[in-house]
């Protein structure tokens, strides 16, 4: 914990209203304590990083120059909050972010009155600022609202729906894009090459503004000088775009300055209609090892604040992300017909040693799992084998796309879904709990689950090879340590493993569940199934084990509404078999941050509380066997 009577500027700022008392002079000694407070506290806990350090003095002047709470202000993606968090009466609970029952990874709601909106994926904030403009506007509420989006977040689709709309209907609101050249990765794409090109340019700014003060707008003169602006000022600014959408263009300014900044801010404050801000900052401003490698300090563990060293914990285990990584560049050098593609998560999805090896094989489509996925559907189209590398929870965004673009045209694309199941850490909104359940309802989709490490690398391989859509979804961190085979060996599709053989209860474990199976099911002698595919299930399998088994278990990392537990209770139904069945998975709410264990553990997915579950339900039939035993 830091010792406030080393932050004199920043220790009487308890909530933004202390902020706003602080002459102009004074902020930038309170930003640069802000920043070292922030350096600090991320040392003794890890967390997202980078970012924040880059939004310290926006961060600052935009509370001090606007009425926050009461002025809406809302954050895009949320990694570079935890200055603001600090700000709005946070600071002492800072080092708990991420932790369980500490303060929430991103922007919460629930958490306090300064975080206007919930959020963890990117590209958000336009279109819920516009939509607290419009209902604000209508209810004839002054209040002002603002939304801080990054370069990166403005490569999704999302921000130029927003922004389109937003230049229609003509709001008062304010946009501060926040450009540093980042998401987590380098950004990339024409919009990127668009916004390098920025330069300040203030005399061109201010003789703009001077003249538009002094030619009435709706006169003659007013419309050529309008029209005139706009190709002169996207000769030496990416205005045009923005200002064809119907904001009016500020800047670029030096996002560091904070003296530039509150005279750019209360500029625009009073300005009727859409306003957009441009301010340039670096992605780990203030501490050098964070500017000079800005991908590895986005998001880092405890880490020693002298030398900015990470403090490694002792090598373990492969990743599933690992796994996956690796197969990918086997698979690539067996068949030229592979692509792969992420959006915008070359380091998360384990596609650093594939982008480096493969480069022309290699396709970062930026902050855009639309694009990423409909893309991947258009090379099958032409005889490709793309491969999507995708978070679960950002699989959702791309749904549509999933059914009507890959799905139901039954093309060949193969998603590796990483972080599927019980993240932890990031919370509600990086959870992976829904994709078998939103996946299995597909025609012509397969979905593999793999329980161990080897058999995450045969089901890509299958997955590629099956002349279809088809999904592998793998969990977050390390698997039970099965040794992992080099070859590119597959399964044959829909078809489960007995794993043992037992009386009384069959229990069918499907994905990440299979380790604390086999331990239960030595306990109370079930047989114990692996199933391995959610779709197609191996029907065969259950009906046998139907003929010979009192009761079913079911066990997946995924919702159970709708889950691969549903596909068991349905295929029995089908063939008016009636058996009692219990389904163990992720309960019906949003299951909060905390390790991955404690995670799993609340979700009563751990070792106990499945067994507690299982006694619960079947007391006699788990008595029965465990005496047999």
């Amino acid at each position: 914990m830091n010792e406030l009577d080393r932050y004199p500027h920043l220790a009487p700022i308890e909530t933004p209203a202390d902020l706003r008392r602080v002459p102009d002079d004074e902020l930038p000694a309170v930003a640069d304590e802000l920043r070292q407070y922030l350096i600090e506290s991320v040392a003794s806990s890890g967390g997202h990083f980078g970012a924040g350090l880059g939004v310290v003095e926006l961060t600052v002047a935009l509370h001090h120059v606007f009425d926050t709470p009461n002025d809406r202000l809302v954050w895009d993606v949320g990694h570079q909050c935890y200055p603001h968090k600090i700000l709005t009466g946070r600071r002492d609970r800072i080092t708990t972010i991420k932790q369980k029952d500490g303060l929430a990874p991103f922007p919460s709601r629930a958490e306090s009155p300064y975080d206007t909106f919930g959020v963890g994926h990117s590209s958000t904030s336009i279109s819920a600022a516009l939509g607290m403009a419009i209902a604000n506007q209508r209810k004839g509420d002054p209040r002002k609202v603002v939304a801080v989006i990054g370069d990166g977040a403005m490569t999704a689709g999302m921000a130029f729906e927003a922004l389109n709309h937003g230049g229609d209907v003509e709001p008062d609101m304010l946009v501060v894009f926040n450009d540093n050249g980042m998401s987590i990765s380098e950004n990339v794409g024409a919009l990127t090459k668009m916004m390098a090109r920025a330069m300040a340019s203030h005399t061109l700014n201010a003789w703009r503004e001077r003249a538009k003060r002094a030619i009435p707008k709706q006169s003659l003169m007013g419309r050529f000088f309008k029209r005139w602006e706009e190709h002169a000022k996207g000769m030496f600014v990416p205005s045009t775009l923005f200002e064809e959408l119907g904001f009016h263009y500020t800047g670029p300014i030096d996002g560091h300055n904070i003296p530039q900044l509150l005279a750019a801010l209360r500029t625009v404050k009073e300005l009727p209609g859409p306003q957009l801000l441009h301010v340039i900052t670096t992605k780990g401003k203030g501490y050098a090892p964070a500017e000079q490698a800005q991908i590895e300090y986005h998001a880092v563990g405890p880490f020693d604040p002298q030398s900015g060293l990470v403090k490694k914990s002792a090598p373990g285990k492969p990743t599933y992300t690992d796994i996956f990584s690796d197969w990918l560049c086997d698979m690539a050098a067996a068949d030229e017909r592979l692509l792969g593609i992420t959006p915008a998560m070359r380091e998360g999805s384990g596609l650093v040693r594939f982008s480096k090896a493969y480069p022309e094989r290699y396709f970062d489509v930026a902050i855009a799992e639309q694009h990423a996925v409909t893309l991947a559907a258009g090379m099958a189209c032409e005889g490709a084998k793309p491969v999507v590398a995708i978070y679960s929870t950002f699989l959702q965004r791309a749904y549509d796309q999933a059914i009507h673009d890959v799905a139901l045209q039954n093309l060949d694309v193969t998603f590796a879904i990483d972080r599927a199941g019980v993240v932890g850490p990031d919370g509600a909104t990086h959870s992976g709990s829904f994709d078998l359940s939103f996946l299995r309802c597909l025609p012509n989709m397969v979905i593999m689950a793999p329980g161990d490490e080897n058999e995450c690398r045969m089901m890509l391989s299958t997955g590629f090879h099956y002349a279809g859509p088809a999904a592998v979804r793998y969990p977050r961190g390390s698997g039970p340590g099965t040794a992992i085979r080099k070859t590119l060996d597959t399964l044959p599709i829909g078809k489960a493993e007995l794993r043992r053989r037992g009386r009384g209860i069959a229990l069918l474990s499907f994905g990440a569940m299979l380790s604390p199976a086999t331990t239960i099911a030595a306990e109370i002698d079930a047989t114990l199934v692996n199933m391995r595919f959610v779709k197609p299930l191996d029907e065969a399998m259950i009906l046998d084990l139907a003929k010979s088994h009192d009761a079913f278990v079911t066990l997946e990392d995924n919702a159970i509404a709708g889950g691969a537990g549903s596909g068991v209770a349905e295929c029995l139904a089908a063939h008016g078999i009636v058996k009692p069945i219990l389904h163990i998975g992720l309960p019906d709410v949003y299951l909060e941050h905390g390790s991955r264990e404690e995670v799993l553990s609340m979700a009563g997915l751990d070792l106990p509380g499945i067994r507690r579950a299982i006694h619960a339900r079947f007391p006699q039939l788990a008595a029965m066997a465990a005496s047999a035993g």
